[in-house]
This record gives structure tokens, C-alpha cells and sequence, in this order.
């Protein structure tokens, strides 16, 4: 394994709240507004139980080159977590309001897992709002891996979370410190990169009233559209960045699927986990500036 370095333990920035639909919600900022500056913003959205520290890695070295806003989705992070039904449809709304309202510009949005879904399809159904998407080991699922009846894995799941005992249980048997750090272990290539802070950024949310409550609903609650069909109405340049060490995902497949509907995108493959993005941040942060600053200069 690789040796963790410097950049593995700056410190998250302080943000603030935005108000939306009677809730706060988190974000944080870096980097100064170039409006003169042809490059646009960079928004970006973690994955489950993550939050916007994150992405301080790459906040740290993006905010030199770009505007940078990172978020916390609802139910998340330092966000309220209200009793509602959570979904990509639901997160998709919340990111299309900020960059509406408080960016103010076309955005490139960047997603891990979970946020890279919720960042396509506000991509996908918002075309005038963002200027790129960026997926890093992206969650969704394709309509070529649905089946058209419930297979019996898909039965017990659903069976296993509308049992509110046995989903408290569990939740609180994941939210477990050390249960936080051996999941990261397992979704990590280079496991060194799982400090005392991470599990700390993950913990902490989780003791938030309404925890729970988001838990179960997101388990509950309908997936949403299907990656394709996004991919279809996407209009917008797109890069893929992937952990190919990723034990959740089965990366070769996913990624055929991409190209198979959206062909024109640009691809990178990593020595990494679930989270490259966390994991091997200079590489990402190398990669997602190289992009931007050759496929999306708008000479504004």
C-alpha cells in the first residue's frame, strides 16, 4: 500500500446554510468567483452517509483553479433531515434550486455513488443549468440490468426495510464506529487512506435526529429514473472516473453501459476503491482540472 500524504488530513472549510423548502441546508465554498474567467463553477455532491468533507481533498486543490461549492445533500451531513420521502428525485430538485439560487451560473457537477446519480439526472432534466457532468463511480440503475418481475434478493429487501425493527437494528449496528471503519476498509483499495477523520466525517451525522428516518426511506422509496434513459436526454459534455478496485460496483460492466449510451464521453480508470475521489485525490483532482480546463472553456 501506498503512503498516505499531507493531503490526506487537511482540514474540511467552514460553510454555511441555505434555506430550502423550511430547511437548512449545507454548503461550503472555495475558491473566489471569476466571472471573467472562462472556466464554470464546480458543484460536488457526495454519496451515502458521506457529506461535503468528503470532498475537502479536492476542494483543496480545486478552489486554486476554480469556483468551487460542494453540498450536503438533504438528510445528510450537516443538513436537515426532516421526516420526508428520499429520493434522486428529490436531491435531483435540491441541486437544480441551488444552482439556480445561489450559484447563479451553468455548473459542472461532479458525483460520487449516490450524488453521481442525483448530479446526472439534474444533468439530464435540467440541461440549461449545468455546463458538465462528472461521475465518479456513479450509482443508478440501467434498464438493461432490471428485471421485469421482482427476483426473490429484490423481495427480501424490500421485506427486510418495512420491518422498522429490523431496519433500527441495522442501523444502528452500520452506524458503529467500527463498523464505519471496516466498511471503508472493504470499499477502499488503499486502506491507509481510512483515517480516525473519516470515520469521524461519517459517524457524526449519523447521531443527527431524523438519521434513521433517511436511512430507511432512501431503502424504501422507488429508485428513480434509469441511468439510460438520463443518458439519452443528457446533453452536456461527460466524464467518467473510476475506482476499478470498487468490491460494490462491478466496474467493467457499468462502464460498457455508459459508452453504450452516451459514446462520445471521456473515460479514466483508477487503482482504487468506491471512493477514488477521497482515495487518490491528486489523481482526480489532476483529472477533473485537465478536463475542465480543455473540453469546457466558455470564453465568457
Amino acid at each position: 500500500m501506498t503512503t498516505v500524504s499531507s493531503i490526506h488530513h487537511v482540514a474540511s472549510i467552514p460553510g454555511q446554510y441555505w434555506q430550502w423548502r423550511g430547511q437548512n441546508v449545507y454548503y461550503v465554498r472555495g475558491g473566489e468567483e471569476h466571472r471573467t474567467k472562462p472556466y464554470p463553477p464546480l458543484l460536488l455532491v457526495h454519496g451515502f452517509g458521506a457529506s461535503t468533507d468528503h470532498w475537502r481533498k479536492n476542494i483543496y486543490q480545486l478552489k486554486q483553479h476554480f469556483e468551487v461549492w460542494a453540498i450536503d445533500l438533504l438528510g445528510f451531513g450537516r443538513s436537515s433531515k426532516p421526516s420526508w420521502n428520499y429520493n434522486g428525485l428529490l436531491w435531483q430538485e435540491q441541486l437544480k434550486d441551488f444552482i439556480a439560487q445561489v450559484i447563479q451560473r451553468p455548473t459542472v457537477v461532479a458525483g460520487n455513488s449516490l450524488g453521481g446519480y442525483a448530479s446526472l439526472c439534474v444533468g439530464a432534466n435540467y440541461p440549461s443549468l449545468v455546463a458538465g457532468v462528472i461521475l465518479l463511480n456513479s450509482a443508478g440503475p440501467f434498464s438493461d440490468t432490471t428485471p421485469q418481475k421482482p427476483a426473490l434478493p429484490q423481495l427480501l429487501t424490500r421485506w427486510f426495510f418495512s420491518n422498522p425493527l429490523v431496519t433500527y437494528l441495522l442501523f444502528q449496528r452500520l452506524r458503529n464506529k467500527k463498523t464505519i471503519r471496516k466498511t471503508l476498509q472493504q470499499v477502499y483499495f488503499d486502506t491507509s487512506a481510512v483515517t480516525d477523520q473519516l470515520v469521524d466525517d461519517i459517524y457524526r451525522p449519523s447521531c443527527d435526529k431524523g438519521a434513521f428516518h433517511v436511512f430507511s426511506s432512501v431503502f424504501k422509496n422507488p429508485q428513480g429514473e434509469k441511468v439510460d434513459q438520463l443518458l439519452q436526454k443528457l446533453q452536456c459534455p461527460l466524464l467518467l472516473i473510476w475506482g476499478d478496485k470498487d468490491p460494490w460496483m462491478k466496474v467493467p460492466q457499468r462502464a460498457s453501459l455508459f459508452r453504450k449510451y452516451y459514446p462520445h464521453l471521456t473515460e479514466y480508470h483508477l487503482q482504487a476503491g468506491h471512493c477514488p475521489h477521497d482515495e487518490a485525490p491528486e489523481q482526480v483532482n489532476s483529472l477533473i482540472k485537465t478536463w475542465i480546463t480543455h473540453s469546457l472553456q466558455t470564453g465568457g
